[in-house]
């Protein structure tokens, strides 16, 4: 996510170096942290230092959570300021290496489409959504940008519609139809001399406005905490208290699944889990004044954590490794 705020309100160097200082306070979460730092300079026109922050975390000895992501702000952030032709590479990078995750694939369009590549804009958001929505029977929350995208190019470009452009109207919750908010002839209403034109183009951005700043300032997951077998062991020899809670490791995984269906059930959306580790489990409790016995704490932990960028989106997309870390496809596991 990057911050929208206007570099007239904020300083954006002072608010990236505060990033940066908290990453390295907490450096199991620098990789968000430093993004957000990242944003913040581009915002303030410090595109290079960008870049900088970009390779920082591209050449860490740390394994990155989604290097795609990375490497797809890098790309965009490059373009913005002359290097095309290493922003094409590894967009085109990108591509072949065919991420998981909708974000790169929205990233790498938009900043094709943002300089009138419209054809190859197209291609990328359609090359994602084959990727991630074939034989999905209701697109997870985060694929919706790229059907978004996609109908947005698509009209530019004069295309008819077709059917992924028809669920994108489905899943479209303002007033305002996706035709008329990607409609390119609304930027000629602009310089109209009827005040009613006028008043009705500005009720539309108010809409597109409304929608992006709604997808921007989504609510932390709803998290559920999952803690790994050797985490989980350690967690209950070091406080016995917590047994109760944790029967045994097969039991918790059992029970994060059938917690996170019940929610989807009730329609709770945008739902995640969070991982958890006793060290940090136990700073966290000490931070708050209390014993990591407490059974009452981990529903905080978890909230904390997701807080923080820590939440992984539930369910996984088909054909991606099960949450539980068993090695199998979430569907032939806990998806089964």
């Amino acid at each position: 996510m990057r911050p929208d705020t206007s570099a007239e309100n904020v300083d954006h160097h002072a608010e990236a170096a505060r990033l940066e200082r908290t990453a390295g306070l907490h450096p199991e979460d620098a990789e968000q942290l430093l993004q957000l730092a990242a944003a913040h300079l581009e915002l303030a026109g410090a595109r290079p230092e960008a870049t900088a922050l970009y390779d920082r975390l591209l050449s860490s000895p740390d394994t990155l959570e989604n290097p795609h992501l990375v490497r797809a702000l890098k790309a965009s952030n490059l373009w913005e300021y002359g290097h095309e032709a290493e922003a094409r590479a590894i967009i085109e990078g990108l591509r072949v290496s065919a991420p998981r995750d909708p974000a790169p694939w929205v990233i790498a369009a938009e900043a094709l489409e943002a300089h009138d590549e419209l054809e190859a804009a197209q291609d990328t958001f359609t090359e994602g959504a084959t990727l991630l929505l074939t034989g999905v029977s209701e697109p997870p929350y985060p694929t919706h940008s790229l059907l978004f995208g996609r109908h947005r190019v698509r009209r530019m470009l004069g295309a008819p519609h077709d059917d992924w452009d028809a669920l994108a109207d489905t899943l479209h919750s303002s007033s305002v139809s996706l035709d008329e908010l990607h409609d390119p002839k609304r930027v000629w209403s602009l310089g109209s001399d009827n005040p009613a034109e006028l008043e009705a183009e500005i009720s539309r951005l108010h809409a597109e406005l409304g929608a992006y700043r709604q997808a921007l300032s989504r609510p932390f997951p709803v998290a559920v905490l999952h803690w790994p077998t050797g985490e989980l062991e350690e967690l209950v020899a070091a406080y016995p208290s917590l047994v109760e809670e944790y029967p045994s490791h097969g039991e918790h995984l059992t029970t994060i699944e059938g917690s996170l269906r019940e929610l989807a059930a009730s329609g709770t959306p945008n739902l995640g889990i969070v991982t958890g580790t006793v060290p940090s489990y136990e700073a966290f409790a000490a931070s708050e004044g209390t014993s990591p016995a407490e059974v009452s704490l981990l529903p905080q932990y978890a909230t904390t954590l997701a807080a923080r960028g820590r939440a992984v989106a539930w369910p996984p997309q088909r054909g991606t490794a099960c949450w539980c870390a068993s090695g199998q496809v979430y569907e032939d596991c806990h998806g089964a």
